[in-house]
């Protein structure tokens, strides 16, 4: 209940002494503000390592095949193979958990040079024979144009889907790519779509020089007859990627023939696995800021503990005329406990505002000077204040318990005995 004489009081018992308040108060000022910027500052490490991963799907695995580095069923040691568009079937129809399976061949970076030529300009840059899911796996801003589709991998149509620094690269400013030829080794194809990376950070300069076009054209056209060179295997939400993985590569080993205990000869990247170590990783940080920020929080409570037993001591005769007119110890116990409780919250608060602009004014100066690695939108949710105001609560509460149970164990008669 709202009593108007008691928060008077209260505000003239925190008055009295202006300087102590102020230096009590600062402990805990210190304590919510270290934690709050703790945990943007983790936040912004977070956001800065997820965007390296862009949109790609992060339930997934890349996979490429290697040199065996065992003997099976009259096959030598070292064996290099390919895979097949026929394995792609296979691992659709034997594990339905997949949502994606797409094969994959490339052309280009440390293959070979120059390998892309509009008029007189050339330029060498990645190209990919893809299938159309791909893009749900690694979401692309279509800028102009569309992606590759499957009236293009059944007709094998010499197509093709650019990046934004291909543009740059080949067309003058302000030039329309769409509706122009390309020549890829020599042969023409039709640019229908061009792109940019969706993620802002990371490799997006790289990403930015692909060139995408049919799978059955790349094959069609450089030779690759049904081999695949790697897949990208994305699977359902529901299920985890990193626990299909086995079956996956037993599945592998099976179709191409390499014995069951060879892990050498399977290459593959978790993209889950990954993802979820660096989540993990950032929890344990989380914690950490938690735990050091609440320690340093302590660290005030403690104080404003002291500074109330010191209160309470200098008020002694004071409660000793509240006990005689008829206090009871619960009144008196609630007063010390509301001084102590409104200093924590106003000085948290503070604490909670100043570190709520410091993480303005980091964002502000990210804005001016473009993406950091790694680094990127320190902020804290809606979650985080209202822990933020529970531990303030509760740091209130503690610290004022010990001196107002003191306050109710003095008897009225010794109380006003003391000069």
């Amino acid at each position: 209940m709202f009593k108007r004489d008691r928060w008077i009081e209260i505000l003239e018992a925190l008055n009295a002494n202006r300087f102590r308040t102020i230096l009590t108060a600062f402990g805990v000022f210190w304590g919510i503000f270290i934690l709050v910027l703790l945990l943007a500052l983790t936040n912004g490490l977070r956001n800065g390592v997820q965007a390296d991963f862009g949109d790609f799907a992060t339930n997934s695995i890349f996979m490429w095949s290697q040199g065996t580095s065992m003997p099976y069923k009259g096959l030598p040691k070292g064996r290099r193979f390919n895979f097949k568009l026929s394995d792609v079937e296979r691992l659709k129809q034997e594990l339905p958990e997949l949502k994606h399976v797409s094969p994959r061949n490339q052309l280009g970076g440390f293959r070979g040079s120059n390998n892309v030529v509009r008029k007189e300009k050339t330029g060498a840059f990645d190209i990919y024979g893809d299938y159309p899911e791909f893009i749900e796996q690694q979401p692309l801003d279509i800028m102009k144009g569309r992606f590759l589709n499957y009236g293009d991998i059944n007709e094998k149509r010499k197509v093709a889907v650019i990046g934004r620094d291909v543009i740059r690269a080949l067309y003058d400013t302000n030039e329309d790519a769409i509706g122009s030829y390309l020549k890829i080794n020599g042969i023409n194809f039709l640019v229908v779509g061009s792109f940019k990376p969706s993620n802002t950070t990371g490799d997006d300069e790289e990403n930015a020089n692909m060139i995408f076009i049919p799978f059955t054209t790349f094959s069609q056209a450089f030779n690759r007859a049904d081999n695949v060179g790697w897949m990208a295997i994305t699977a359902h939400d529901n299920v985890s990627i990193t626990d299909v993985k086995p079956r996956i590569m037993t599945l592998m080993r099976e179709l191409r023939r390499v014995h069951p205990d060879d892990a050498r000869a399977i290459g593959h990247f978790d993209l889950a696995e990954a993802f979820g170590r660096i989540n993990g990783l950032f929890t344990i940080l989380t914690v950490v800021g938690y735990f050091v920020g609440a320690l340093v929080l302590m660290s005030g409570a403690i104080g404003i503990s002291n500074i109330m037993l010191i209160v309470v001591k200098e008020r002694t005769k004071e409660i000793g005329v509240r006990r005689a007119l008829g206090a009871t110890p619960r009144e008196v116990r609630s007063q010390i406990l509301q001084e102590s409780l409104v200093l924590t919250i106003i000085s948290g608060m503070v604490g909670i505002a100043f570190a709520a602009g410091v993480i303005w004014v980091l964002n502000a100066i990210l804005d001016q000077v473009g993406p950091v690695e790694n680094f990127a939108n320190p902020s804290v949710n809606i979650g985080v204040i209202i822990i933020a105001l529970s531990i303030l609560v509760i740091s209130g509460l503690l610290a004022g318990l010990i001196p107002a149970t003191r306050a109710t164990q003095m008897k009225p008669v010794d109380a006003l005995r003391i000069d």
